[in-house]
């Protein structure tokens, strides 16, 4: 079984910051609720990277063994508008990312996704705080993330690190 399932329609333009409680509310109820065939899954980060394909491997086997649906998550680029337009307070716009698309595409094709029940989730924003909300959203057992090699992750931190300080559910890291 594969799928696919992005967080809102294509056309639709989302609103990007909440100014109130009810503001708020309404983007939560906004959201499309999530599959319940894949309740209590194992999500894993996924852009196509080494790493990333390595946490997929591990993902899989974990849902394979559980008997549980696997929650692929792509988290799109979002830059600030501050960088564009030096406006105050940031806005964050969606950077056009057919990456998804091509992601979707491959996985579709991948043979060692055929012994598991499987989603691809498209988000966009920070990706610690995404890789959460989707753990909360299906309730996982468990989100599962490749780690972060290189100056950069060194510098600001790694996504593994960040997401393990403040995950509600367990997170594995794989090397």
């Amino acid at each position: 079984m594969a799928g696919h399932e992005t967080s809102e329609p294509a056309g639709r333009k989302r609103k990007q910051v909440a100014d109130s409680p009810s503001d708020l509310r309404a983007v939560e109820e906004a959201r499309q609720p999530c599959d319940p065939a894949f309740r209590h899954g194992v999500v894993v980060g996924f852009d196509g990277s080494t790493s990333s394909e390595r946490a997929l491997a591990y993902a899989i086997g974990m849902a394979r063994r559980s008997g549980s649906g696997l929650i692929i998550v792509h988290v799109a680029n979002r830059l600030p508008t501050t960088v564009w337009a030096g406006c105050e307070p940031p806005v964050f716009v969606d950077v056009p990312d057919h990456r998804t698309e091509v992601l979707g595409l491959e996985l579709a094709c991948a043979d060692y996704l055929a012994e598991v029940p499987w989603i691809l989730v498209e988000r966009g924003g920070d990706i610690c705080h995404e890789l959460e909300e989707v753990g909360r959203e299906y309730s996982a057992d468990a989100i599962v993330v490749g780690s972060t090699h290189g100056i950069v992750g060194r510098i600001f931190g790694s996504v593994a690190g960040r997401l393990a300080k403040r995950a509600q559910r367990p997170v594995v890291v794989i090397p």
